[in-house]
C-alpha cells in the first residue's frame, strides 16, 4: 500500500507560492535573480538604518553648540545623555517591527516587505527636512520599524527558501549586504561635505525605492501546508517554543546592549572626540570590510564544525572585548578596535539569524524573529543610556577616551551567553 500523498500547499497572498518542499528549486547558495534581488533588500534597509548613525555627529554640531571644553556636550554639541535618549527613542520606536513581522505570518512574507520597505525609505528622505534634532528623530523612530521588519524578513525568507546545505553561505551573503549597506552608508556621508552633508545622505533613500522596490513584490514566496493556520493572535508563540524563544531573546538583548552604543557613538567619538576626519573615518569603514568578510568565512566555517550556538557566543565575545579596546582612547586603539569589531560582527551575524529562525516553525516564525529583535531593540537602548550616562560623568578626551563607559556596558552581561547550551543545536536541521 503506497503512502499517503503530502498535502498540497495552499498559496500565500502576494507574490507566487512555493511549496514547503521544493526550496532546494530556490535557493542551493548558487548565485540567482532571488540571491541577488535579497541581497539588494539587505544593503537597502542597512543604508537607510545606518544613516541616522553616520549623521549623528553633523546632527549633533548642526542643532547643538559646540564649546570650548572636555565634556562630551563641549565637543559634540550636544550632551551624551541627550544623544543617548534621541537613539533610545529611535530604538525603542523599532518595537513595532514585532507586529509588522508577525503580520507576515498572516498576510505572506513579500507582501509586508514590500510595503515596510518602501514607507521605510520614505520616511528616511523625509528626514533631510529636519529643521531640529528631534524632527529627525521623530523621522527615524517612524522609518526604524519599518526598515528592521524589512531586515527580519530578509533573514527569515533567506532561511525559508534554502537547503540546510547552503543556508549558512546564503545567511552570510545577507549579513554582507547588511555590513555593506551600513558601510556604504558611512562612506557617502565622508565624501559629501558640508553643513547640509546629512541631507543629501537621506535624499539618497529614495534611489532604491525606484530601482530596488519595484522588484521586491517578485520574490517567491513559501506557502503555507494545507491546514495550517497562524495563531490566534498577532504577536503569539506556542508554549511549547517559548523556553527556546526567550533563551535567544536574552542572548539578543545582550548583544543589542553591546552592539548599540558600539556602532551608535561610532562616528560622535572618532570625529568629535578624536578630532578625525569624516573622510577619514570613511577609509577606516571602507576598509573594515574585509575584516567582516574574512569574519563571515570564519562564521560559515565554525558554525559548520562548532554549530551555530558555539558561532554566537565567540562572536559577541571578541564583540564586546573589541569594542571595549575601540572606545579606551586615541586613534590607533579605534582604528584597530573598530576593525576587529566588524570582523567579530561578521562572525556573528549569519550565526544568530540562523538560531533565531531554525528552531522555530514556519507557521511563527517571522513572529519569533519579531520578538527577537524586540529584544535586541530593548536592549540596545538599556545601552545608550548607560554608556551615554557614564559617558557625561567623566571626561571624554583623546587620550582618556571613553574607556570607562565602554567596559561598565559592554562586560558585565556575557555570562548570560552560557544559556546558549540550554538551547536545541539548528546545525544540519531541515525546517518545519
Amino acid at each position: 500500500m503506497s503512502p499517503p500523498a503530502p498535502p498540497e500547499p495552499v498559496p500565500a497572498n502576494g507574490s507566487d507560492a512555493v511549496s514547503p518542499g521544493a526550496q532546494s528549486d530556490v535557493l542551493t547558495g548558487r548565485p540567482d535573480r532571488v540571491t541577488a534581488l535579497l541581497f539588494l533588500v539587505a544593503v537597502t534597509a542597512a543604508f537607510a538604518l545606518f544613516g541616522s548613525e553616520s549623521a549623528l555627529g553633523d546632527v549633533a554640531h548642526a542643532f547643538g553648540h559646540v564649546a570650548a571644553g572636555t565634556s562630551l556636550r563641549d565637543v559634540v554639541g550636544l550632551s551624551g545623555s541627550v544623544l543617548g535618549l534621541g537613539l533610545s527613542v529611535v530604538r525603542v520606536a523599532s518595537l513595532g517591527a514585532l507586529p509588522l513581522s508577525s503580520w507576515a505570518d498572516r498576510r505572506g512574507r513579500i507582501r509586508v516587505l514590500t510595503r515596510t520597505l518602501l514607507v521605510g525609505l520614505l520616511l528616511t528622505a523625509l528626514a533631510a527636512a529636519s529643521p531640529s534634532y528631534w524632527f529627525f528623530v521623530a523621522c527615524f523612530a517612524l522609518a526604524r520599524p519599518l526598515l528592521n521588519a524589512a531586515a527580519t524578513l530578509v533573514q527569515v525568507v533567506t532561511v525559508e527558501l534554502s537547503t540546510s546545505a547552503a543556508r549558512m553561505k546564503l545567511l552570510a551573503v545577507m549579513a554582507a549586504g547588511t555590513g555593506i549597506g551600513s558601510g556604504l552608508s558611512a562612506i557617502v556621508h565622508g565624501v559629501i561635505r558640508g553643513p547640509d552633508a546629512f541631507r543629501w545622505l537621506f535624499i539618497l533613500a529614495l534611489v532604491p525605492v525606484l530601482v530596488v522596490v519595484p522588484w521586491v513584490r517578485t520574490l517567491p514566496e513559501v506557502a503555507r501546508r494545507a491546514g495550517e493556520r497562524p495563531l490566534a493572535r498577532l504577536g503569539a508563540v506556542p508554549r511549547e517554543a517559548l523556553g527556546a524563544l526567550v533563551i535567544v531573546a536574552v542572548v539578543a538583548f545582550t548583544t543589542g546592549v553591546i552592539t548599540g552604543p558600539a556602532g551608535g557613538f561610532t562616528f560622535v567619538y572618532s570625529q568629535q572626540v578624536l578630532k578625525m576626519t569624516a573622510l577619514s573615518v570613511s577609509v577606516v569603514v571602507a576598509c573594515s570590510g574585509l575584516a567582516g568578510l574574512a569574519g563571515l568565512v570564519i562564521s560559515a566555517r565554525i558554525a559548520s564544525t562548532w554549530g551555530r550556538r558555539a558561532t554566537v557566543a565567540i562572536g559577541v565575545t571578541v564583540t564586546a572585548a573589541t569594542s571595549s579596546l575601540a572606545y579606551s582612547g586615541g586613534r590607533v586603539f579605534f582604528v584597530v578596535g573598530y576593525v576587529l569589531t566588524i570582523g567579530a560582527g561578521g562572525v556573528l551575524a549569519p550565526a544568530m539569524t540562523a538560531i533565531s529562525t531554525e528552531i522555530f516553525a514556519h507557521r511563527f516564525r517571522a513572529t519569533a524573529a519579531g520578538w527577537i529583535t524586540v529584544a535586541g531593540v530593548v536592549g540596545a537602548v538599556g545601552g545608550f543610556a548607560l554608556f551615554g550616562l557614564v559617558g557625561d560623568s567623566f571626561p571624554a578626551t583623546a587620550a582618556g577616551g571613553l574607556r570607562l563607559a565602554a567596559l561598565v556596558t559592554f562586560l558585565p552581561l556575557l555570562p548570560t551567553l552560557t544559556l546558549l547550551l540550554r538551547l536545541p543545536e539548528s546545525r544540519g536541521i531541515e525546517l518545519t
